[in-house]
C-alpha cells in the first residue's frame, strides 16, 4: 500500500484503533460491497482558509482512527483552518460539546437526527432527549442546531409524522436561542420547504449536503437559506447539484464534507475527513469558471455569517 501522500495522521502505520474519539465506526456498505479503506491523498494547499462546516470527528472509517486534534492539524495544513462539528443524537451531541472544549478550531451543532426521531418518539425518549440536546445547545460554541430535518429515504411513511414532528421542535430550540439551523434534507424537499414556511425559522439556515436542483436552489436564494455543497457536487450523476451551482446566490454558498461520507471523485468511496475539502472547492471554481482564491474569501465570510467567529 502506497501512503506517501496521505498525510501522516492518516496513515495505518501511525495510528490504531485505541486513538478513536469515540470508537464509533461507519456502517459497512450496503450490500456488503468491498471498498478502499485508504484514504485519499492531501489536496494542495487552498490559496485562502475555509471551513468545513459539516463533519462527524467521532466516527472513524477504514483502518485508521484519527483524534481530534490530529484531524484538525491535517485539515489546517492544506487551508481548511475550522470545522463544525455536527452531533446526530445524545451520544455524539454530548461529544460534540466535549470536542469545540478541546480544540478552538472547531464548532459545534447538536440535534437528534430525523431517522433516530421516530425510534426516539416509539420508546417514548423523544421529550428527554430534545430537552438534553437544548441544554447541549447553550454552550457559547455551540453555534447550530442539526443535523435536523426528513429524510424519506430511510424513514417510511410511518414514521414521517413523528420526524416532522421533531424538525419542528428542534426549529423552535434554535429560533428561541438565536442558534443556526442544519437542515438534513433527503428525497424530501417540498415538506422541508414547508415546514419552514409554516414556522417562524431562525436567521440562519443551512441546507447541509445540498441535495436539490435548480428550483430548490432558487427558493433558498429567494429566502436567504445558505446552501453547502459536499463531495457530491463533483460526482459524474449530479447534474442536478451542478445546476443548482450555477444559480446560488455566491453569498449563500458553503462548502463541507460530511465526513466520513460523500468523499469527492476521483476518491469516491474511500473514507473522507476534513482535509478533503479543497477536491470540492476547487471543483466549485472550475465549474463556475471562478477565481479559486475568490471563491475560498467567499465561503470564509459567508461561513462567519451563519456560524458567527471561530477566534
Amino acid at each position: 500500500m502506497c501512503t506517501s501522500s496521505i498525510p501522516v495522521q492518516y496513515r495505518p502505520e501511525e495510528t490504531t484503533a485505541e486513538d478513536s474519539p469515540t470508537g464509533r465506526s461507519r456502517a459497512p456498505e450496503a450490500g456488503g460491497r468491498s471498498r478502499k479503506l485508504e484514504y485519499p491523498p492531501a489536496p494542495e494547499p487552498l490559496p485562502y482558509p475555509v471551513m468545513d462546516n459539516h463533519t462527524h470527528l467521532d466516527f472513524r472509517d477504514g483502518q485508521v482512527a484519527v483524534s481530534i486534534a490530529d484531524a484538525m492539524d491535517a485539515a489546517e495544513a492544506v487551508g481548511v483552518g475550522f470545522a463544525v462539528q455536527v452531533g446526530t443524537d445524545l451520544e455524539s451531541s454530548r461529544f460534540t460539546v466535549e470536542a469545540v472544549d478541546q480544540d478552538r478550531r472547531l464548532l459545534g451543532a447538536v440535534a437528534i437526527h430525523p431517522n433516530e426521531a421516530p425510534l426516539l418518539a416509539e420508546a417514548g425518549a423523544l421529550e428527554d432527549a430534545l430537552a438534553e440536546i437544548e441544554q447541549l445547545a447553550q454552550h457559547p460554541r455551540i453555534r447550530a442546531i442539526g443535523e435536523t430535518g426528513l429524510d424519506y429515504f430511510r424513514t417510511g411513511e410511518g414514521g414521517r409524522e413523528r420526524q416532522e414532528h421533531s424538525f419542528r421542535r428542534h426549529l423552535d430550540i434554535a429560533r428561541r436561542l438565536d442558534l443556526a439551523l442544519q437542515i438534513h434534507d433527503r428525497d424530501a424537499h417540498d415538506d422541508v420547504v414547508k415546514v419552514l414556511r409554516t414556522e417562524e425559522p431562525p436567521a440562519r439556515v443551512i441546507f447541509h449536503c445540498f441535495s436539490g436542483d435548480a428550483d430548490l436552489a432558487r427558493i433558498c436564494n429567494e429566502n436567504g437559506w445558505f446552501m453547502s455543497f459536499s463531495g457530491t457536487v463533483t460526482f459524474k450523476n449530479a447534474r442536478g447539484l451542478r445546476d443548482a451551482l450555477e444559480i446560488a446566490d455566491p453569498t449563500l454558498i458553503l462548502t463541507e464534507t460530511d465526513a466520513p461520507f460523500l468523499t469527492p471523485h476521483p476518491f469516491r468511496g474511500q473514507p473522507n475527513a476534513t482535509y478533503a475539502v479543497p477536491y470540492t472547492v476547487r471543483f466549485m471554481a472550475e465549474h463556475l469558471g471562478s477565481d479559486l482564491e475568490e471563491l475560498c474569501r467567499s465561503v470564509n465570510a459567508n461561513t462567519r455569517r451563519a456560524y458567527g467567529e471561530w477566534e
